[in-house]
């Protein structure tokens, strides 16, 4: 594989002295969010995980290399750059083979960071099952990534306009295990719960990385998910977002937008139906997932190199 990842020397030197290291993707800057909250949020999120005593591993990829960890000039490529492709399980070959830009999903992420050695992820959302999903059958590779790739992601529940339920029916046929972070239900993204519960709640990094730690000895494959609620001063009530969602869903379906540009067009309505508070939401959750991945990496290497 070393012909194929690059590393910059913050986090080359971080693997080699077993230091507590985050990956975090690059979908969110390029396709997540407008310039230039986008690269502020990018530095920020960066920036805490430095503070919280860990290394932060920004992946993206670039002239047919898979990048671990991105200089400033490259996040900044990755922030402006319109013609940057997104890149999932199925995309990397066609990404590496042809040189192209790609910004790595959650899923693209975890395939990288598991390639490079790093067992935590922070991300906004994972992506799930869509509403309607038992007709259209779209789901997530985000999911079947999470039942046999070894990285753990801290994540503010799945992304809203989603069928929440049915994504945790998904996860719990993978095996994977979905854990509250001082939480009993399951945080739908922008609101800091929703109808469903957690599978476990636990209260501290290190009891988080005792259990990741105890799945992996176990050799129990796959990853899990931490699912840490939005902070409460940022949170957009849940029942307030379920209309909101609602009415965007249905002037989808009247203009027939589907496949890929299902979620970039919910999106951006939610974003204009909030009055820009969505997007506040989203960079506040992504800086609080940061944090707690980060301590909870400190957690896990402190059990490790006991």
């Amino acid at each position: 594989m070393k012909q194929y990842l690059t590393f910059t020397d913050e986090v080359k030197h971080a693997l080699e002295n077993k230091m507590p290291i985050v990956a975090l993707e690059t979908t969110i800057i390029s396709h997540g969010m407008p310039y230039p909250q986008n690269i502020e949020m990018a530095k920020e999120v960066e920036q805490i995980i430095r503070d919280n005593g860990a290394v932060p591993a920004t992946i993206g990829i670039m002239d047919g290399k898979i990048k671990i960890g991105l200089n400033e000039e490259e996040l900044l490529e990755f922030a402006t750059n319109k013609s940057v492709l997104k890149v999932s399980r199925r995309d990397f070959p066609y990404a590496m083979a042809t040189g192209k830009m790609g910004a790595t999903t959650v899923a693209g992420t975890m395939i990288a960071a598991q390639l490079a050695g790093i067992e935590m992820f922070a991300t906004g959302g994972i992506g799930g099952v869509h509403r309607e999903g038992e007709v259209t059958w779209d789901v997530s590779a985000d999911l079947t990534e999470l039942a046999h790739t070894n990285v753990a992601v801290v994540c503010a529940g799945a992304k809203s306009i989603l069928d929440i339920g049915r994504t945790l029916e998904y996860l719990e046929t993978q095996g994977v295990p979905v854990v509250g972070y001082n939480c009993d239900k399951f945080p739908s993204f922008f609101s800091r719960e929703s109808e469903f519960g957690v599978d476990y709640r636990l209260e501290s990094p290190e009891e988080v990385a005792a259990v990741m730690d105890s799945k992996w000895k176990l050799g129990l494959d796959g990853g899990m998910i931490i699912a840490n609620p939005v902070p409460a001063e940022s949170e957009l009530p849940y029942e307030e977002m379920e209309k909101v969602i609602n009415g965007a869903l249905a002037e989808a379906k009247e203009n027939d937008i589907a496949g890929k540009k299902v979620t970039p067009f919910l999106l951006s309505k939610v974003k204009e139906m909030t009055a820009g508070k969505s997007l506040e939401t989203n960079i506040a959750l992504v800086k609080h997932n940061a944090e707690v991945a980060a301590k909870i990496a400190v957690a896990l290497k402190k059990k490790q190199n006991a």
